[in-house]
């Protein structure tokens, strides 16, 4: 599994800000294209519980309500993804790389039984980007 491929459009010498708060491996694109052939719309939660809460889980839409004060940092894939108001306090400051490791999925969450589970890699936004966020209200 090649986890250090990020799908983000974008060449390694473009210098433009990126702001987008969630972006996903290419394997873990790969994934939640089976999985939403096998199981049609789908959508991630990142709850900061312990556990399977800990890791980013995968549902079909309409399966898993998302709260009112959740927070949308975007989409992976075609999947919308959620965060919940604490954890997004925390994870403010950083771009969520969700990617594709061998092992057991959470309870729930979809790609269990497949042999791999969702995971976050993260990494900080710039001073740069971080402003940028904080203008557009999304930090």
């Amino acid at each position: 599994m090649n986890t250090t491929s990020v799908s983000n459009g974008r060449t390694p010498d473009q210098t433009a800000l990126d702001t987008r708060q969630v972006i996903a491996t290419l394997a873990a694109l790969q994934l939640i294209d089976k999985l939403r052939a096998k199981h049609g719309a789908l959508l991630f939660h990142q709850s900061g519980g312990c556990c399977d809460g800990s890791s980013p889980m995968c549902y079909p839409v309409g399966d898993f309500i998302v709260g009112d004060r959740d927070v949308r940092l975007g989409e992976i894939g075609g999947a919308e993804f959620f965060i919940s108001p604490s954890q997004f306090e925390y994870w403010k400051h950083t771009q969520l790389i969700i990617d594709v490791v061998e092992g057991r999925g959470g309870m729930f969450s979809l790609e269990n039984g497949e042999g791999v589970r969702f995971l976050v890699r993260s990494r900080l936004f710039t001073d740069e980007e971080f402003a940028a966020l904080q203008a557009q209200g999304r930090a």
